[in-house]
């Protein structure tokens, strides 16, 4: 388990507006993305079965907000919460947001992002380990499956992100 304690960069913006509205608008953005996931990939769930109750925080540095994940089957939940203070939660994963998008889209080694620093684990490092595995045996893309939900403005703002990524 590794957890640094150093300033987070952020963008610009976000120390200047209020997150409460803008996680108000995501939330059933949110919602329909791990309702979809969930019946697209049950197979994803049933991997991560002993952590479906889990708390997941999920933190990428640049943005004002973090996202609150819990894999349950039954009841998916995924949603905006405040990164001051976070919530209560079983295990965080922080870095980047382009490195967590290429972790979700397959592209990049998580051991390697976590040795090299660039991705912080804390908390049950188990449940992270089994989160990883269960994303790691989708077929295809979680962050395709997610932009194909948004139709053409959906793919095109990924394969810019994809794009920006890119070496």
């Amino acid at each position: 388990m590794t957890d640094i304690s150093a300033p987070r960069p952020r963008a610009a913006f976000s120390a200047l507006l209020p997150t409460a509205p803008l996680r108000a608008l995501l939330q059933p953005v949110l919602q329909r993305v791990v309702r979809r996931i969930a019946a697209r990939h049950p197979g994803m769930f049933a991997r991560i079965a002993p952590y479906q109750q889990a708390d997941f925080l999920i933190v990428a540095s640049e943005l004002p907000f973090a996202l609150h994940l819990r894999p349950d089957p039954q009841a998916p939940l995924f949603r905006a919460v405040p990164r001051d203070p976070l919530p209560a939660h079983d295990a965080r994963i922080e870095g980047p947001f382009m490195l967590l998008l290429s972790l979700v889209d397959g592209e990049t080694d998580g051991d390697a992002a976590f040795f090299s620093r660039d991705l912080v684990i804390s908390g049950n490092t188990e449940a992270v380990v089994s989160l990883r595995n269960a994303l790691d045996d989708v077929e295809g893309s979680i962050a395709q499956d997610t932009a194909d939900l948004f139709g053409p403005p959906g793919r095109m703002l990924l394969d810019a992100l994809r794009q920006r990524s890119a070496p």
